[in-house]
């Protein structure tokens, strides 16, 4: 991995308001322990990451956004690879901030995700020829 690399993070339904991802998809839930799950870009496409994430893992999602490691290291939460739960899985270290400074985080990566776009979804490969 190196700066650009992308954070693939799958974005489960209710974590949608108009179209945009809220906040929510970037920041990490009690049972995450502070790092959120993510796929390393530079070893799987956003569409198979999609389809680990649905179909062998059987999660929901409405699709998949992405920052880059340099993005996450900008605000203090580094991308760590943990290839022990799978070979492509990346954690995003929020361990070390507060909890204010983790929903600040959170919201400034999910606008850049935001503004990224999908990377993969299903109704954006419905409309694909």
């Amino acid at each position: 991995m190196n700066t650009d690399t992308l954070l693939l993070r799958q974005v489960n339904p209710s974590w949608m308001r108009n179209d945009r991802v809220t906040s929510q998809a970037f920041r990490p839930t009690p049972k995450d322990e502070g790092r959120l799950s993510t796929y390393d870009g530079d070893r799987i496409t956003p569409e198979d990451s999609w389809r680990h994430f649905t179909g062998f893992l059987g999660h929901r999602s409405a699709g998949v956004l992405a920052v880059t490691v340099g993005e996450c290291e900008d605000q203090n939460a580094p991308a760590i690879p943990d290839p022990q739960t799978f070979r492509e899985h990346v954690v995003i270290d929020f361990t070390g901030l507060t909890r204010s400074a983790t929903r600040n985080a959170a919201k400034t990566l999910a606008h850049l995700a935001n503004e990224r776009g999908w990377q993969y979804g299903p109704v954006q490969a419905r409309d694909t020829p």
